[in-house]
């Protein structure tokens, strides 16, 4: 039975240092069952919580906390599992019984030694045990850093969007408001800053992934959602005016579909690599003419009618807008326009606009 016991503690203490490794130290997607199940159970009793809140604000509040308990969590989990896997070792190399055991293991794992072993093979195991608490409580330490750093450059260019796409964005909202204020030589700006972003973003969110569950300082913002509204209007651009330039907008939505995808793959979720151009969407027709007509209202220049721009933007679409519309589904994002349904019925939130106040004696001269 020693040896037994031995062979399990090893293998417990050696997976969750892979975990470990996997998580804090490697710099690629390295997932990890184990903290994947601990992100699960964190997540779904908050998720019960939200699905039972009426509006998207008290859902916000619910679930802002998931990802940084998440962390939380998986340090304690992490150090909970060494504990047993050293336990099981001392009881494979002493006489001792369980209660003692996880005593002298957790003395030496969190170095506090009040418990110790005078014998050669429980020394090796305190040492091990000792030098394993402070090296997972370092890693993760320097790990927040690096995380809350990236989300931080994620979250500028989402607030930055906040005047471009209203709030929550949506895609016909940016090319509408570029018109407005006469900038839509600049949309080709946009378009590569949001590359460049979208790129960032794969590989953050691929290496780190509680950062997909990690939610902006305000309810009506959201990463995702933003992401959505850039290409959509970059899709619409293409769409209805096929003489303007599409470099910008082409490699802005190419880097924004493959990141979805990246993010996808490392969340295991399936998805069609090579959609067809005339596959169904679940945006409708109807929906799409809305928006036509919102950008019409505020002057921005079409080429192309609705009917003769759709199966264009269609094409586009059905790139991005399963992913889209399943990755806001599974972190609950704010239910903005054309990003699909949520886990409870909910009417899409149209963009707000912040009330336009001329200062005080403008415009009153006699």
């Amino acid at each position: 039975m020693r040896e037994l016991t031995g062979v399990v503690g090893a293998v417990i203490v050696l997976g969750i240092f892979s975990s470990v490794v996997r998580t804090l130290v490697i710099p690629r997607p390295t997932p990890s069952r184990f903290t994947r199940v601990v992100e699960y159970v964190t997540y779904w009793p908050f998720q019960l919580a939200a699905d039972r809140c009426a509006s998207p604000e008290a859902k916000d509040r619910v679930l802002g906390p998931i990802a940084p308990l998440a962390i939380l969590l998986t340090l304690v989990s992490w150090l909970t599992a060494f504990l047993f896997g050293y336990a099981l070792l001392e009881i494979a190399v002493s006489n001792l019984r369980m209660p003692a055991a996880l005593s002298e293991a957790g003395s030496s794992l969190f170095t506090l030694g009040f418990a110790s072993g005078d014998r050669g093979p429980l020394t090796v195991v305190d040492f091990a045990a000792a030098a394993t608490g402070p090296i997972t409580v370092g890693l993760l330490v320097g790990y927040l850093p690096t995380l809350y750093g990236a989300y931080a450059r994620r979250e500028t260019e989402v607030t930055l969007l906040q005047s471009r796409a209203g709030d929550p964005p949506w895609g016909p909202e940016i090319l509408a408001r570029y018109a407005q204020v006469e900038l839509l030589d600049s949309l080709p700006e946009l378009f590569r800053n949001w590359e460049r972003w979208a790129a960032e973003v794969s590989e953050s969110h691929t290496t780190y992934p509680v950062l997909v569950r990690f939610r902006s300082p305000r309810a009506s913002r959201n990463w995702l959602v933003a992401l959505l509204a850039v290409l959509d209007a970059a899709a619409l651009q293409l769409a209805l005016n096929p003489s303007r330039p599409q470099a910008e907008a082409r490699l802005g939505l190419r880097a924004g579909f493959v990141c979805l995808r990246e993010i996808a793959d490392s969340r295991g979720i399936p998805y069609d690599a090579d959609p067809s151009p005339i596959a169904p969407l679940e945006l409708t027709y109807e929906e799409f003419v809305a928006g036509i007509d919102h950008m019409r209202l505020q002057g921005f220049p079409m080429e192309r009618g609705p009917q003769e721009a759709w199966p264009q933007f269609r094409g586009w679409r059905v790139n991005y807008e399963s992913l889209a519309y399943r990755l806001a589904r599974d972190i609950d994002a704010v239910p903005a326009l054309w990003s699909g349904p949520r886990r409870t019925s909910a009417a899409p939130v149209a963009p707000r606009t912040p009330v336009d106040r001329k200062p005080v004696g403008v415009g009153n001269e006699k």
